[in-house]
This record gives structure tokens, C-alpha cells and sequence, in this order.
């Protein structure tokens, strides 16, 4: 444990050092600004900004493989967003690797979506498994963000979590190949799990 984390983690002190959240305004004006390198990838989580890791290819071809699924069968009102923010609130916003969106009267390009236009939100997990479990979960529940989706690419498998309550999923579901999903939000709708796995 270095010096730091050592003090942080005392009690004996009131007046400890305490960590202060960057909110999302001020993360923009970041990266207006130049302090954010334009080539590093970061999202801002919990006031605290987040160095994501490169996308490989078979990350890519995942992401781009659902989004074209998605684009056949979805009505055409329905944004599939790829790797966008989501402002979740003042301190949180997350790029997930898509997020499907509601239609709404003021258009996306004026502000960024919030939970309330989010219908189903995907992150595919290959090094950041644990990240986007832990992490990524609970802050969606959080947020009240109807569906999310992790996609495992080492074990090739789908969990899907519905029913925010709390600052939880109250449902998790693990489906089987050659299961069709049907979305929470777009019952209609129904994606065969084998179109997205290997």
C-alpha cells in the first residue's frame, strides 16, 4: 500500500484529503480544452475519469455484428447508438459499446441521452469483464436503465440483467444457444442468441 492510500485509509483524521468529482460540464470543457488527449479513450464514472482500453478486433467485430443485427430487425425509430456517452447525471458518463434509445421531440445532437431515453444497454466484456460487471452494473441500476446486457467474448456467453430496484438487478438471466431473446422494452422484437455469439 503506498503513502497515500495508507493515509486515506485511517480514520484518525477529520480533516483527510478527499477525492473531488469532476462533473461532467467540466469534463467536457477537458477535453475542449486539449487536458484530454483526443487519442485516449476515457469515460467519466462517478465523478472520476476512466482510461478505457483499446477496442481489439474481436471486440469490434462483436459490436459491429450486433448493430447490424439490430438495424434489420428494430423499428427505424429506434437510435442504435455505438459507443456514444449516456450523461447517466452530473457525474457519470459512460460510453457503453451500443445503447438503444427512444425516440424523443428534442434531437440527440442537442444533448446527450439520459437514462429516461435508454431502452437496452450493451457492453462488450473481453479485458474490462470485471470492470463492466462490478462497475458498469450496479451504476446502471443505479441510473434505472431498464436492460443491460454483458457480452463475455473469453467465455462466450450473454447475462442479461433486468428490473432495477434499488441499486440492483432484481433479474438475471443467463440464456442458451439457440434461445431467442425478447426485449423487455420492445416485446415484438426477439434476437436468436446465436447471431451474436461465436
Amino acid at each position: 500500500m503506498n503513502a497515500l492510500a495508507d493515509y486515506m485509509s485511517t480514520e484518525s483524521s477529520a480533516a483527510q484529503p478527499h477525492l473531488h468529482p469532476i462533473s461532467a460540464r467540466d469534463y467536457h470543457r477537458m477535453g475542449e480544452a486539449g487536458i484530454l488527449d483526443r487519442a485516449q479513450r476515457t469515460e467519466l464514472i462517478e465523478g472520476r475519469i476512466i482510461e478505457m482500453t483499446p477496442i481489439g478486433s474481436r471486440h469490434a467485430d462483436r459490436v459491429n455484428r450486433i448493430a447490424r443485427h439490430f438495424a434489420k430487425i428494430l423499428p427505424d425509430e429506434v437510435v442504435i447508438s455505438i459507443q456514444n456517452p449516456v450523461r447517466l447525471d452530473d457525474h457519470s458518463e459512460p460510453e457503453p459499446d451500443i445503447a438503444l434509445l427512444r425516440p424523443r421531440e428534442k434531437p440527440y445532437s442537442e444533448a446527450h441521452p439520459g437514462p429516461q431515453d435508454v431502452l437496452l444497454i450493451i457492453e462488450v466484456a473481453d479485458s474490462s469483464l470485471a470492470y463492466d460487471r462490478d462497475v458498469k452494473t450496479a451504476l446502471y441500476a443505479r441510473h434505472g436503465i431498464p436492460e443491460y446486457w454483458l457480452l463475455d467474448l473469453a467465455q462466450n456467453r450473454l447475462d442479461i440483467f433486468r428490473q432495477p430496484n434499488e441499486g440492483e438487478y432484481r433479474l438475471r438471466l443467463r440464456p442458451r444457444r439457440g434461445e431467442t431473446i425478447v426485449l423487455s422494452a420492445l416485446s415484438q422484437m426477439g434476437l436468436e442468441l446465436d447471431r451474436i455469439l461465436a
